[in-house]
C-alpha cells in the first residue's frame, strides 16, 4: 500500500478538551466509515478488478478491536458511524459489532448505518432494526436485471430487490446511490429515479472516482453529473434544496415526484470544503482524505496497550494531518489511477 503511516511519537498530551477532534481548517470530525472487510460479493466494474487479491484475514481487526477503536471516535465527539466494505454483510459475525455500536446510540453516538449492495439484506433487515439501524445506503446502478449482471458481474439483482423489500418492511428507511456511467445507465436515471421516490426512497447519484487499477478506462465511464443534471431537467422539475444528512451530497427536490435527488461531485465540484469524515480500514488504518494516501497506523496504538490514552494520542496526530481536499481528475492524459488503493479498501 502506498501510504505515509504516521507515528504517535509525536502527539500532543490529551487537554480537557481531547474529546473534540479539530482539523487544520477548522473542520470538526464528527463522522467515522469504518471499512469492515475489503472483500465482496460483487464485481462491480468501476469498483474493482474481476480477479482481486484481497487481504489474508490475519491481517484485519477482530471485531472486538474495531468496536474498541469505535469507541475511542465517539469518546473524541463521532456522532455517526457508517459500516462500509467492501460489502460490509458478507464479514463473518458483522452482527455483532453493529450490535455493540447500536448500544452507544444516545450514549455519545446519533446514529449506526451502513452501506451494501443489498445481496445480504433479505437475512439481516430485521436484525439490523433491532440493533437500532434506522437508515442505510443501498447501492444500484440499473434497474435492468441483465445489465446489473453486467455492471455487477456476480450479481442477482432479484437478490437485491428482496432484500430492499426486506429492509423497508422491517422499518429501515433507504436511499439509492447510482453512480453514473456514460453509455450505460444515463438514459436510465429518469426510470431509477420515478422507481425510488414511488418507493418512499431518496436517490443519490455519484461521479465515478479514479481509485483503484481496475479492468476499463474510466474515461469511457465518466459522464459529469452536471450534463446528468441537464437532461434530467428536461423531464423534472429540480429545485436546490438545504436538506442535509451529513454527508457530502448536494440535494434538489424533484417537483413532479415530491421526492429528494442528490448528487455527490468530487470530480466536477469537490466537496471539501465541509469535510467532516475520516476513513478507517479494516486493518486500522486512518486515512484523513479518500483522495490522499496519507494515513495513519491506528493498530499499533489499539495492541501497545489496553491504556486508551495512546489510542487518543494517535487519533490526535493523524486529525493534524487531515488535508483541505483531493484533486481527482479523469481523462485521456490521467489514465492511470488518482490513489492506488481501491475503493473497496476505504470504504468509500
Amino acid at each position: 500500500m502506498n501510504t505515509r503511516v504516521g507515528t504517535i511519537g509525536n502527539a500532543s498530551p490529551l487537554t480537557a478538551d481531547a474529546h473534540k477532534m479539530i482539523d487544520p481548517f477548522g473542520r470538526a470530525v464528527t463522522y467515522l466509515r469504518v471499512s469492515v472487510t475489503d472483500r465482496c460479493d460483487f464485481r462491480c466494474t468501476y469498483c474493482m478488478a474481476e480477479n482481486m487479491t484481497f487481504l489474508p484475514k490475519k491481517d484485519l481487526l477482530t471485531l472486538e478491536e474495531l468496536d474498541r477503536l469505535c469507541s475511542a471516535f465517539v469518546a473524541k465527539g463521532v456522532k455517526k458511524i457508517r459500516l462500509t466494505g467492501g460489502e460490509p454483510l458478507v464479514r463473518k459475525n458483522i452482527m455483532y459489532l453493529v450490535r455493540r455500536l447500536g448500544e452507544k446510540i444516545g450514549a455519545g453516538l446519533d446514529e449506526v448505518t451502513l452501506t451494501t449492495n443489498g445481496s445480504q439484506l433479505s437475512r439481516h433487515a430485521e436484525e439490523l432494526y433491532d440493533c437500532g439501524v434506522r437508515r442505510i445506503n443501498v447501492s444500484l446502478d440499473t434497474l435492468d436485471p441483465d445489465k446489473f449482471r453486467k455492471i455487477t458481474r456476480w450479481g442477482d439483482f432479484v437478490k437485491v430487490m428482496e432484500g430492499i423489500d426486506a429492509a423497508q418492511k422491517a422499518g429501515i428507511k433507504i436511499k439509492l446511490n447510482a453512480v453514473a456511467l456514460k453509455d450505460f445507465n444515463d438514459a436510465e436515471m429518469p426510470e431509477i429515479l420515478r422507481f425510488a421516490h414511488g418507493r418512499g426512497m431518496d436517490l443519490t447519484v455519484i461521479e465515478t472516482m479514479p481509485m483503484g487499477e481496475i479492468d476499463e478506462d474510466r474515461t469511457d465511464q465518466y459522464l459529469p453529473l452536471s450534463e446528468l443534471r441537464a437532461d434530467l431537467e428536461r423531464q423534472f422539475t429540480l429545485t436546490d434544496i438545504d436538506y442535509q444528512t451529513g454527508g457530502p451530497a448536494r440535494y434538489v427536490r424533484v417537483t413532479e415526484t415530491g421526492g429528494r435527488l442528490g448528487f455527490i461531485t468530487p470530480m466536477t465540484h469537490n466537496f471539501c470544503e465541509s469535510c467532516n469524515r475520516v476513513r478507517l480500514t479494516c486493518t486500522g488504518t486512518l486515512y484523513m482524505c479518500l483522495g490522499q494516501n496519507d494515513a495513519a497506523d491506528l493498530r499499533a496504538a489499539l495492541r501497545a496497550t489496553e491504556d486508551d490514552a495512546l489510542l487518543h494520542a494517535a487519533i490526535d496526530e493523524a486529525i493534524t494531518r487531515k488535508p483541505k481536499g483531493h484533486d481527482f481528475i479523469i481523462d485521456r492524459t490521467h489514465n492511470r489511477p488518482a490513489v492506488a488503493r481501491h475503493m473497496s479498501v476505504t470504504g468509500g
